[in-house]
């Protein structure tokens, strides 16, 4: 009468990668941070102590977070425990808020925006975007709603 529903039942395949579209924006963000040169990373961990999560993991998640419009280093934590787009790219890794929150304000700090604009430049030297399809509109309009101008 219904089709079978059973969430105890183990289903194949158990690799989140093959939920994952070949042309998502995730895949896309992984595969530019691969192609960044690793010595970045290496000056920003003196090393000592527990070992670090890996900084090209941590920077694929901030970046892809960032481009679904969220900054906040308790949503980036519950995304990566909730969301499967967000489980693949970490490695199903789960760093908590507060080391991703360090992450950004004591390691990449000065070298967050420059691993943006280098995502950008690969993503345009690949064809993969166009710069000259994008742009920012600076104009300043006023409301109606202006307490001077109303009379």
């Amino acid at each position: 009468m219904y089709k079978n529903y059973n969430t105890n039942q183990l289903t194949l395949p158990m690799d989140i990668q093959f939920l994952i579209p070949q042309q998502h924006l995730v895949r896309l963000i992984d595969f530019a941070v691969d192609q960044m040169n690793l010595h970045i990373f290496l000056s920003l961990y003196p090393g000592g102590g527990r070992p670090p999560y890996h900084p090209r993991m941590m920077l694929k998640v901030i970046h892809y977070a960032y481009a679904n419009r969220i900054y906040s280093s308790r949503q980036i934590a519950k995304q990566l425990t909730e969301n499967i787009m967000f489980m693949w790219i970490s490695g199903e890794q789960k760093p908590d808020f507060r080391t991703i929150n360090r992450f950004l304000s004591e390691r990449m700090k000065e070298v967050i925006y420059e691993t943006f604009f280098s995502i950008v430049d690969l993503l345009r030297e690949e064809g993969l975007v166009k710069l000259e399809d994008y742009f920012v509109d600076g104009t300043k309009m006023e409301a109606n709603a202006n307490r001077e101008l109303a009379t």
